[in-house]
């Protein structure tokens, strides 16, 4: 999963096959002490009974702690992940089809992946061509939108005009042109916004009224909402058949279809 408040955009998105962690360095550097806090406990152990047996190996071999960061990470992503499946299965109304949401594919379809998403998130544009990819192999499996802006901050709602924009676009049956467009732009302003529906054939005047529309914060105030009750921690996140994906890599949603059909 990507941070869920970068406060800019970087030059290179994540690799799709990164895992859901947001600690970043600091939580680099907080594991780091914590392996020495563990070897230290367990020095005599080691011989000698003294801590500096465990620096030395350390210091000898600091693959040691990339491998528990990395081992901390999963579990963390699958702790997550299994809450997520908790909050879900106990109530699956918070995944049920909203006919708000734009969404893609055949309504009885018996697969259906949903995407909550940000369109500033560096993961979601690292992903988006694959993701929309997996649209064009699988024409039997419904493919739904959340748009949920996370990232905005004070008063940059670069985040949230994105969401309106997209879905004044889908009221106007431009929605995938626009989803793509808007993940494709990596620097992304209001006018950048407005220059995109333009292009892709949006009537503006229809627009600016359901982007101001109460309905439309309504429905993403919704989305808000079901996000933080399937204790989702950042974008994107991926479930197919109402179980969350404990990655955002789209081979891996491409399994999980596969396995869904089977």
């Amino acid at each position: 999963m990507t941070d869920d408040a970068p406060s800019t955009e970087p030059q290179t998105p994540p690799s799709p096959q990164s895992r859901r962690f947001s600690g970043g360095t600091a939580g680099y550097v907080a594991l780091a002490v914590s392996v020495v806090a563990l070897g230290l406990a367990a020095a005599p152990y080691f011989g000698g009974g003294s801590g500096d047996n465990v620096r030395a190996y350390l210091l000898q071999h600091p693959e040691v702690l990339q491998e528990a960061s990395l081992a901390l990470q999963n579990k963390e992503a699958q702790t997550r992940v299994d809450q997520t499946n908790a909050a879900a299965s106990a109530n699956a109304a918070l995944l049920a089809p909203d006919s708000r949401d734009p969404a893609f594919g055949p309504a009885d379809a018996k697969v259906t992946v949903i995407e909550f998403f940000d369109f500033r998130c560096p993961g979601c544009k690292a992903v988006a061509p694959q993701y929309r990819a997996l649209m064009q192999a699988h024409p039997d499996v419904r493919f739904v939108f959340k748009d949920w802006p996370i990232l905005d901050r004070g008063e940059d709602i670069t985040s949230q005009y994105a969401a309106r924009a997209a879905l004044a676009a889908h009221q106007q049956g431009r929605y995938l042109a626009v989803y793509d467009a808007l993940m494709t732009e990596r620097a992304l302003t209001p006018d950048a916004i407005d220059r995109i529906l333009a292009e892709n054939g949006v009537d503006l005047a229809r627009a600016k009224a359901t982007l101001a529309a109460p309905e439309t914060s309504r429905h993403i105030a919704d989305i808000h909402t079901t996000a933080a009750a399937l204790k989702l921690q950042g974008t994107p996140t991926f479930f197919v058949n109402g179980k969350a994906a404990a990655s955002i890599d789209p081979a891996d949603i491409d399994r999980m279809i596969a396995a869904a059909k089977r």
